[in-house]
């Protein structure tokens, strides 16, 4: 007898892009609804906190109601409501918290808080129904750089982090001073492509399995301020280099240290399309298996929260309406692995 068919309606306000989705069984996406706001912040040279949670606010019903219009269901037929309670700007959060609430006090549905790092390795679930824990993720994006090990669906231990500076927040730091503007990492990886990586930038190691990123960053901003007709394509190809040649470093000592042969990329940076070719290059000498997102699916959006959600949902964990927006939260089980 066949079990039944689980839908779960996910919500992600975190940073700038409004987002619902309708997700069958944690892997089969119906709806992927996205209203985003980089037009409106590029203006500023990255997102305005206040003004993402006005704009939030103003578009959150009609994504909504979008996603179960496109998935050609109704409120009374989804599962369970997941939405994103942090990491993220605790405005927007709440924007994504406090509708999904409401929507669960008044369908009578439960409710699930998905951790936004957590939905990001989910991503991974969508667009490789194959994959399954355990495995090794590289999380990438403009507010995190981490490897964790996913040990199950649920159960996460973080390898190694940032010491400083995201390598999305690098990325974009050096895009403004080179004069590409916001989001800074599509741009780069655009104008890295008419560039040469000819130019030596310092990489930062550590003993772990940590990550540094501001030493990059500040050794472009200085070179470019001490001679502002540098090539800025091949500025951005040694930047692009010099990041990725970290990262990949630091995810192959991991793997060898932990013995894991699947690697997963997930977050924004994960759509660069350098680094995905670093890590099919590390692939095939190592014979490891690299997965990623389709584009779509790296940057923030609500397919990903759903299918996460799913997983919680399976596992028995609900929220009540207590639940709150936590700005910094912290991905599950965080600890060193010794």
């Amino acid at each position: 007898m066949k079990e039944k068919d689980i839908y779960i309606l996910g919500i992600e306000t975190s940073c700038d892009e409004t987002a619902a989705a309708v997700v069958k069984n944690g892997r089969e996406v119906l709806s992927n609804i996205i209203s985003s706001q980089i037009d409106i912040h590029e203006k500023f040279g990255g997102v305005v906190p206040e003004i993402a949670s006005r704009n939030h606010v103003e578009a959150i019903s009609h994504v909504v109601e979008k996603a179960l219009v496109e998935a050609k269901m109704e409120l009374k037929d989804i599962d369970a409501i997941a939405c994103t309670y942090g990491p993220g700007l605790v405005g927007a959060l709440l924007v994504g918290v406090s509708y999904a609430k409401a929507l669960s006090y008044a369908a009578k549905k439960p409710l699930i808080a998905v951790n936004h790092i957590e939905g990001h390795i989910a991503a991974n679930y969508i667009s490789h129904p194959e994959l399954e824990p355990p495995f090794l993720c590289a999380v990438i994006s403009g507010g995190h750089t981490h490897l964790v090990h996913v040990k199950s669906y649920d159960k996460f231990t973080i390898l190694g982090k940032t010491r400083d500076d995201a390598i999305g927040e690098a990325f974009d730091k050096v895009a403004r001073v080179i004069g590409l503007g916001y989001p800074g990492g599509p741009k780069i990886d655009k104008l890295a492509k008419q560039g040469t990586a000819n130019i030596e930038l310092p990489k930062t190691y550590f003993d772990n399995l940590d990550f540094s990123f501001s030493g990059i960053k500040t050794a472009v901003i200085n070179l470019h301020h001490k001679n502002p007709e540098v090539n800025h394509a091949d500025l951005a190809a040694s930047f692009e280099k010099a990041v990725t040649e970290v990262l990949v470093q630091n995810t192959k000592k991991a793997a060898k240290q932990f013995d894991i042969n699947v690697i997963a990329l997930a977050g924004g940076v994960s759509a660069n399309s350098y680094i995905r070719e670093e890590f099919e290059k590390l692939g095939q000498e190592e014979k490891y298996k690299i997965y990623y997102p389709q584009p779509v699916l790296c940057t923030d959006n609500a397919a990903m929260i759903a299918c996460s959600g799913y997983y919680e949902y399976m596992n028995g964990k609900t929220a009540g309406l207590t639940l709150n927006a936590i700005p910094n939260l912290k991905i599950a089980y965080e600890n060193e692995e010794k």
